[in-house]
């Protein structure tokens, strides 16, 4: 009985990943295809979402080269201004612009790890990134770092004031302090 156990335990290990991972990309795969539906088979149904997706990683690369133009890269700014002044699409399009540019391209800002002392009586220590070391301008005193917590297992986290005297950097790659917290503390750091 224990080793039935144990076997099935084995099995679920090896299928939950895999089985998760096929239907995310199934559904990825639905999805991109259901943007298309409209339009006429190219070639056949289940090759098209291919091409489309070709298609698409090129338009992206292609914008990519051209916005990485001097000029080009004025206009996106002024653009990007002045969608920013309009009162609807400012409250979906700064956020957007900021969070990807947290992550992609030169303004990164989950690149310093550090360990934050968050409960001082219990000596609890979270891993965190330091997105913010100057909080002047929302009238903080220059003692306070502003520190971004990710969740494990998912794409939520939490942005605390800490003290700078709690925050220790660690000196550790940013990908792989955020592969360490996402995984819940399960991966292993390189």
């Amino acid at each position: 009985m224990k080793n039935i156990l144990r076997y099935f335990a084995q099995g679920l290990i090896v299928l939950v990943p895999v089985t998760i991972t096929v239907l995310v990309f199934f559904k990825m795969f639905s999805w991109f295809r259901g943007l298309f539906s409209g339009i006429d088979v190219l070639v056949h149904p289940n090759a098209d979402p291919f091409i489309y997706l070709f298609l698409a990683l090129a338009l992206v690369f292609l914008v990519g080269l051209f916005a990485s133009n001097v000029m080009a890269r004025f206009f996106i700014d002024e653009a990007g201004k002045i969608l920013e002044k309009i009162p609807i699409i400012r409250i979906i399009f700064s956020p957007l612009k900021d969070f990807t540019s947290a992550f992609i391209g030169n303004n990164k800002k989950f690149k310093h790890p550090v360990l934050v002392i968050t409960n001082m009586q219990t000596g609890i220590r979270e891993i965190g990134f330091i997105t913010d070391e100057d909080l002047s301008e929302l009238s903080i005193s220059k003692e306070f770092v502003a520190v971004y917590f990710p969740m494990s297992y998912a794409i939520s986290g939490r942005l605390l004031i800490v003290p700078r005297e709690n925050v220790q950097e660690l000196h550790v790659p940013a990908s792989e302090a955020m592969k360490f917290i996402v995984s819940g503390g399960v991966s292993d750091v390189d």
